[in-house]
């Protein structure tokens, strides 16, 4: 598989990555063995970057990604996140960038992955009563300490990445980014590429609505989290399928699958981009995998943007006090 640079420090990643959180957490019912198996396909099919944060489960996909990772630790990058706090029954308890809580955050994903290093180590969300420079600083010290090899942000404002970068080099910065939110070509990837920063593509698949599986709110489960996303419901469903609908008439034409021509499309758009689309099955897996061999011409990334076009999503992309969460 094509091989990234994330960053100008040296981080090198599988053009696609995979996003473990659907593992654990949020996405109806888990099956750790089908879950090891994709993990597994994955690193057959020459995905490196492996994706999860301390609280997917909480607490629990770092866990069943580290049991996956005992015996091929060394072929993958391993990236993992520390800052949204949650409470073992599962409730929000806000977010912390607080130097010490960095340091005790660390040392319990090191615990639940079992490995000695982490490779990619993000602030999932910015602390706005902690300094940045603090909580980057603290980050740099796990660096010089050997706990963590590069490090990230995620959902941060541009102003943000500056004086964190200042601070110590930021590799990548993790962001929503698909057909269906373009909001970082704005000002989040200008200002990542003017500082050699990574970008990496969470949900690059609109959170699988790209994917053309899901035809009605009835398709999601009970426990699935979806069910409370603006995107995701009455109009706003209805308003978005029909888009969707229109990248599946494209991708009919280049014969592939709608879900291969969404995560194409990211690709495209520089190779300083890596998306990490979750699965947990293999299937799934193995049709995002050979996305990376969909290419798009000119004309095909013209019509794309002509049938799908930038803000053309009816809702936000999270419920109000998601939304309250990201760095603007």
């Amino acid at each position: 598989m094509e091989q990234r640079h994330l960053g100008s420090q040296g981080l090198v990643v599988s053009a696609l990555g995979l996003g473990c959180m659907g593992m654990s957490d949020f996405y109806g019912e888990r099956d750790d063995n089908q879950s090891v198996a994709t993990i597994h396909r994955a690193i057959e099919l020459g995905i490196t970057l492996l994706d999860t944060a301390d609280v997917y489960g909480p607490f629990t996909n770092e866990q069943l990604v580290g049991r996956a990772l005992k015996d091929r630790r060394e072929r993958v990058v391993l990236a993992t996140k520390f800052g949204n706090v949650r409470r073992p029954d599962g409730t929000w308890a806000g977010v912390n960038g607080r130097p010490e809580y960095v340091r005790q955050a660390c040392d319990a994903s090191l615990g639940r992955l079992g490995v000695e290093h982490i490779d990619l180590y993000y602030q999932h969300r910015v602390d706005p009563s902690v300094p940045i420079e603090e909580t980057v600083g603290a980050m740099a010290e796990l660096v010089h300490a050997g706990k963590v090899r590069y490090l990230g942000l995620s959902e941060a404002a541009p102003a943000t990445i500056r004086r964190a970068h200042a601070t110590h080099p930021i590799s990548a910065l993790q962001t929503e980014y698909s057909l269906w939110s373009r909001d970082p070509e704005d000002e989040i990837l200008p200002t990542c590429r003017e500082l050699g920063i990574g970008f990496v593509a969470y949900s690059p698949l609109g959170r699988g609505f790209l994917s053309g599986q899901l035809r009605r709110y009835s398709d999601l489960a009970p426990d699935d989290w979806r069910r409370n996303n603006p995107r995701f419901q009455g109009e706003n469903f209805a308003k978005n399928l029909a888009l969707v609908a229109r990248i599946a008439d494209l991708a009919r034409a280049k014969r592939c699958a709608p879900s291969q021509l969404a995560l194409a499309w990211v690709l495209a758009q520089g190779r300083d981009i890596v998306p990490i689309p979750g699965t947990k099955r293999v299937r799934y897996l193995e049709e995002n995998a050979a996305a990376t061999e969909v290419t798009l011409s000119a004309a095909d990334l013209e019509a794309i943007d002509a049938a799908f076009p930038k803000g053309a999503t009816a809702g936000d992309r999270y419920a109000a006090g998601g939304m309250a969460t990201v760095n603007r």
